[in-house]
Formats: C-alpha cells, structure tokens, sequence
C-alpha cells in the first residue's frame, strides 16, 4: 500500500466518504464522556497565542543555534536551553512491552442492552442508558514496534473500562485459547516465538527453529497451533477481528451468588481476512495498514463496532463438560453454550496524542470491579503477577496516576511517593487505621466494595496438573473439522510455509507427527510438502475423545458471517482521460451503501471525462499505489481512457493481482477489453448484458449518461441496500434492474469479501 500519509490519503478518503458516513456520525456522535473531559482538563493545544518555552516554561527566542564562545567557538555547557532539549530527548523512549508492543488504540464508549443485575453488580452492566468510556488497545504480538501490521500472528484485544467504580480490564486476543495451560511456561513460550537470540532473526513471525522445536515439544500448544495457522491471524482490519477474554472469569451478582463466564467480542462489520500473497505484500508495501485503517475509518465518522458475549456456565454445571473449563487451552463450542450478546461497544475517537496515552496505557486483568472475579486457572493466576510487574518496570510505580491510566472515579488510599507521584494528599495521616485523620479515608461496606468470590479451596500443595488438563488434541481437531475444504487448505499452506523456513528437518518431521494426531490426511499432505517421511497409520483416535461437538460452524470464518454489508470497503476505480459516465453512477451506489470508492490514475491533477465537462483528481497514482490497499476493483467504460489503460503496466499488473487475491472486479463497456487483455479466463458480458463469473462482473451498453451526477441507475442500485449509512446491509435478492444490475451484483459480490470459488482458477494466473 502507497504512502497514504504522503497521497493526501486522510483528505481524499474523508471527501470520497462523507456522505457514506454522515449518518453514521450523526447516529452515534462522539460525546463527551467522563474520560474524555479527564483528559481535556491537562491536554495543551499550540496557538497563535502561545510562545515557545523551556520544559520550566522559560520563553525561547532561538532553537536554531546553541549558545556558543564565538560564532565558530565551541558550546558552552551553560547553554540551559540546550540541555534542556537534549536531556529529554535522550530519554524519550521507555521500555517497549515484551509482547504486544506494535499496538494501536482508540477511546469509545460501551452500552448494555439490557440490565443484567440478575448476573452480576459490575457497573457497565446495570444501566441500559449508561455509556461506559472505554480504551481499546490493538495489537500484534511477537514484532517488535517496528514491525509490520499484517505479519501471521495473533492479534491482542485489550479494553480498559472506566465505571463508576474503578476501571476493569478485559485483557484478551483474537484467539479464545492459548499456548500454555499454566504461566511458568510463559517465559519460555516467549523467548522461543522470539526471535533468535544468536542474530535476532526472525522480525513479527515464527517460521523459525526455536518456535517450532519448542511447540512440537509441548503438546499441549496444538490446539493453539491450529488457530494461528488459520485465516484469522491475518486479519484483513483491526475492524473486522473477533476478541476473546480467552480464560474462564466469574460474575457475581447482588447477592453474591457466582457463575463462571467467557466473555467474547463480535464485529459488527464481520470477521475477515488477507489471504496469504496479499498479507505479505502488503506487509511490505504498508507495513502500517492496519493501524492507519483503523484510524482513517475513526476519522472519517465510520465507527468501529463490536458486541459483547458471554457465555454463562453455572458452577454446578461446569464438571459436567467434557473438558476443564480452568483450561485456557479449551474453548467453549457455542452448540454446548450459546453466546448471549449483551451491549455493543463503539470506538469514536482517535488518540490526540500516541505516547501518552496509547504507549503509556496499561492493562491488567487484575484490574477488576464489584461483580467481577477470576477463575483458578493457572495461565490467568500467572497474569495477575506478571501484568503489574511489568508495569512497573516498564512505566513506573505510580502508572495509574497517568492520565490514560487514571480512573474516572475518586481515588483515596494510602499509597504515598514512588517515581513520578502526581498526587497531593493533605493530612497528617498515611495509614490505616487511624485517629488522627479521623481514620479517613473509610472502609467500603461489603454491599459497595470489592469483596473476592469465597470459592472453596482443597488439596495439598502440589506442582502437578490436574489429569482434566490431559487431553491436547480433541479441541484441535474439532477445529479443524469446522473449517470449510478452503480454510483447510490455508491451514495446510500455513504449516507448509512455516515449517519450510525451518532448517532442522528433526523438528520438520515431529511437527508432522503431532498433527498425525489431530488429522491423517493433513499430516501427509504437510510430510509431502516438507519432504519428510508420512505417518502410515492414523493416531486420531488414539489421541481424541469425544467432546459431543464434531464440529462447530462458528469457528469458520466463511461459515459464519452474514455477509451483508461493503460498509468502510475501499474500492479502487481505475480513470484515465476520457473515462465514461458509470464512474460517477458507481461512485454514487457505493457511497450511498458505506463503501469508500476512490479513484487512481497513471498521474495525479484533474482527470477529464469523456465528455470533457467534468473531472476527477485521484486519490492514488498507478505508481504509489497497489491492488492491496482496496477491498474491490472497477474498470470503466471510455475508449480513450481504456486504451490508456491497456498500454499502462502498473495498472494491468494491479488488476491481475486483484484477481489472484480474490477480490470482486467489474468492468463495463470498453472496460471489459481489460478484463480479456489479462486472459483472466471468465466468461464476459457481450452487447447490452450483463455477466458474472467467479466475482468478476463485466457488462455491456450500461450508463447514464449523467457525467458529474448519480444517475436513476446509481439511485436504484443504492436502493438495493437497506439503511445506507448506517446499518448498510444489502437486502436478498436486491436488484435494481435494468442497467443497474451490474451495480447490484457487483455490491452483492463485494459483501463476500473474497470470491473463495476462485481461487484454484487464480492460481493459474501469472503476473
């Protein structure tokens, strides 16, 4: 993807979205939360009014030259000015988080659908009509805060409540399990999905020796294992990724009464993804994809959403699973228990500034609030420690004093210095209990305080897992039969592409063998791909129980979305001088149904149309630009303009690369010559028709006519999508008719998100 920054991207996407997204900015609005009017109170903001100062606020009158004996002397150490700059800029930078450290954020709101005081007291769970301010960091996990967005890796989903009643912190990924059953092994799971410590090699993947030796070795890892070799850890936007609070918590309510819960994130906008070729080469051509996607969408009024789940277990019924539910290597089918959807979170606003509040920000899943407990899971017993460890060693002692960090209720303790104390509390007395601050402050009541679950305790002391814990790969398999013919077949590429880059052919062929265990048939098509020996015999049925599950629809991406929105899709429209009327008609449909419609162009300034009376200045140029950056691709009509196209590369190699990456493709009138020119092997449209075949839509004597307007055709197909703006959800069988319908298909395949019937046939396609 181009430089958008450098492309005048933020201008050229906000104007080509505005009307798509002006009713959502006026259904959801941005607000002024508590948070929100927190952090006005200490944020500055330069002027025409303010003067440059030191950091004592002394005024300055030159940065340009520092105080000197003689214009060609040496620097005088009494140059305070100087040592003033310097001295902070040499400690600018903290530690970066060991995990998690290329991450982007944004602030937001959650809202509760209904009170669930029958659940649980936690405060964003009582009021229906009560926004709770939310921070949402996003991340991946093995890169440094160098690397790149769209690397296969798992992508972290943390939120930080602010309720009336202290901040809460859902600290997951987009993954509901994990690597390790007990946190012992976190350091060492760490130091072998990083890179090597002989050369630091490899950057934000693991397709080397030490994370594949050390995985193969540890059983328990496979279920894991099976995820991230899937589609979703190479998420297409931070927008479009499910998160999960991965261990097993509790809600208390009222009256102490306690059930085990798995909490769960939705998008609004579906779960998808990259597929491999496009994750890579967009790693490389905009290694800040995902976090500029994230942003531009916020800056744009197009407001990231997500619903909340929870899956509620009670405690009497959880021994009856056929799995541990301690276990954060398990996951809770949704046909043993459905997922209630209770409120939806809104992400409206982007950060003012990144180190304070994103790269300061600090979550802790022991950061928790009336109502809500943790489970005896041993991973998540582990995290309590860990998590405020490292806050303190990365940020400081006194980190939620930091105003990212700062709750939006009254905080009274008697904790007292550390580094960088913000805080003045008046009055003699720093303990409790006390007379002479007339012991104050007070201690909560149990009905308005944090009182822990009571749960029953036994045994002795021991450093042995329970046997619940002994089953590695029923789960794993299960996964895998969830998956559609395609996703297993990515599943396969993944391991054969990670397992390729590993150099000991010993770990190649044990990594073999552990999959024997979880499926045959994947276990030799991987020994084939790798070159090492195949399993003869299965060991799936020695290795599995059944868990009453075979498999569940939920866990596949393609079956599970709804596919009924192209809300926040970019689609590239590819104009030369002399480009037809349709350009404007689509624009117009795609607009009035979410999507962002922008225009490339072999250079930039105003494009004329082939009437000559109107034109169009593109967002991107042919050469700064990639098929990557879009979601679909649209080729219009203009004998000058597709002859144009027809003798420029860049632009022909970016529409092939469109194809192989499964991306819908139209192309009206002479526009279809291109689709031809490229021998891509479907079927086009002749006179007056309109065709479709494996997602590419092509059609004959289509437009308006209306250059420079939206046209009755543009208006029909627009109308073939049910409230526009704001929900931008296509109704079944929407057709516009007559020329419009080429619109209407092409809107219909762009909600698919990838054209999965294609690939075989893209793979035959040679740039």
């Amino acid at each position: 993807m181009a430089d958008l920054s450098s492309q005048g991207i933020g201008r050229s996407v906000a104007n080509a979205a505005a009307h798509a997204v002006q009713g959502v900015k006026g259904a959801l609005g941005v607000g002024m939360t508590a948070k929100r009017q927190q952090l006005n109170e200490i944020a500055v903001q330069d002027n025409a009014n303010t003067t440059l100062t030191t950091s004592s606020g002394v005024p300055i009158t030159t940065v340009d030259d520092s105080l000197k004996a003689g214009e060609r002397g040496p620097t005088l150490i009494e140059d305070f000015q100087f040592r003033d700059r310097m001295a902070h800029f040499d400690r600018e930078r903290i530690p970066e988080r060991v995990v998690h450290a290329r991450g982007s954020a944004a602030h937001g709101y959650f809202q509760v659908y209904e009170s669930l005081s029958d659940l649980t007291r936690a405060a964003p769970f009582q009021d229906p009509s009560k926004k709770t301010p939310v921070f949402v960091r996003l991340s991946t996990v093995q890169g440094s805060k160098g690397s790149a967005d769209t690397v296969r890796d798992v992508r972290g989903f943390a939120t930080k409540f602010y309720t009336d009643e202290g901040n809460w912190d859902l600290v997951g990924n987009n993954i509901p399990v994990f690597f390790i059953q007990d946190a012992v092994k976190f350091p060492d799971l760490v130091h072998a999905l990083k890179p090597e410590p002989h050369n630091e090699i490899p950057q934000g993947q693991t397709a080397h020796d030490n994370f594949w030796d050390f995985v193969s070795l540890l059983p328990e890892s496979t279920h894991m294992l099976m995820w991230i070799m899937s589609d979703r850890t190479i998420p297409r936007s931070f927008r479009m990724i499910n998160g999960f609070g991965v261990h097993t918590f509790r809600l208390v309510n009222a009256n102490g009464v306690s059930r085990f819960v798995k909490f769960h994130w939705r998008p609004v906008l579906g779960v998808h993804s990259f597929i491999w070729d496009e994750a890579l080469k967009t790693a490389g051509r905009d290694p800040d994809y995902l976090r500029r996607d994230l942003w531009m969408s916020i800056e744009m009024g197009d407001f990231p959403e997500w619903e909340l789940g929870i899956q509620v277990i009670e405690e009497s019924e959880a021994d009856k699973l056929p799995f541990d539910i301690l276990d954060a290597t398990k996951y809770i089918p949704e046909e043993i228990v459905p997922i209630r959807y209770i409120g939806k979170m809104t992400l409206n606003r982007n950060p003012d500034e990144f180190f304070p509040e994103t790269e300061q920000a600090v979550f802790h899943p022991g950061h928790l609030i009336p109502g809500i407990d943790v489970s005896e899971d041993p991973l998540l017993q582990g995290r309590l420690f860990s998590y405020t460890d490292t806050a303190f060693h990365r940020v400081g002692t006194n980190f939620n004093e930091l105003p990212i960090n700062r709750p939006v209720c009254p905080v009274h303790n008697h904790q007292r210095g550390g580094f960088m104390r913000h805080t003045i509390v008046k009055g003699q007395a720093n303990y409790h209990p006390n007379s002479l601050g007339g012991g104050c402050p007070a201690l909560a009541s149990a009905s308005n305080g944090y009182v822990h679950y009571p749960a029953p305790v036994s045994g002795r002391k021991t450093s042995n897992r329970p046997g619940s814990f002994s089953d590695h790969f029923s789960q794993a398999r299960m996964f895998y039969n969830s998956m559609t013919e395609t996703e297993k077949g990515h599943i396969l590429g993944a391991f054969s592409f990670e397992l390729s880059k590993v150099s000991t052919i010993g770990i190649r062929q044990r990594m073999v063998d552990v999959l024997n265990k979880v499926d045959h048939d994947l276990a030799v098509k991987l020994a084939d791909n790798l070159g090492v020996k195949a399993p003869e015999t299965s060991e799936v049925e020695s290795s599995t129980k059944v868990l009453g599950v075979a498999q569940s629809p939920a866990l596949s991406i393609i079956k599970s979305n709804k596919y009924d929105t192209i809300r926040g899709r970019m689609v590239g429209i590819y104009i030369m001088p002399g480009y037809d009327s349709t350009v404007s008609e689509l624009m117009g449909a795609l607009t009035a149904a979410g999507a962002v419609p922008l225009t490339l162009s072999a250079k930039g300034g105003p494009v004329p149309d082939a009437s000559g009376s109107s034109t169009t200045t593109p967002s991107f140029t042919f050469s700064a630009s990639s098929s990557t950056q879009f979601d679909a691709l649209f080729i219009p009509g203009g004998r000058k303009s597709v002859d144009a196209l027809l003798e420029n590369v860049p632009a022909l190699v970016q529409i092939a690369e469109g194809f192989k990456h499964l991306k819908a493709i139209a192309a009206v009138n002479e526009g279809v010559e291109v689709v031809q020119r490229l021998n891509l092997m479907v079927k086009t449209a002749e006179d007056n028709s309109v065709t479709v075949d494996y997602g590419v839509i092509t059609a004959k004597g289509v437009g308006t006519g209306m250059n420079g307007k939206l046209g009755k055709a543009a208006g029909m197909a627009a109308g073939a999508v049910s409230g526009a703006t704001s929900k931008a959800s296509i109704q079944p069988g929407g057709n516009a008719g007559g020329t419009s319908e080429w619109i209407t298909k092409f809107i219909e395949t762009i909600a698919k998100h990838k054209v999965w019937d294609r690939e075989e046939l893209a793979s035959k396609i040679v740039i």
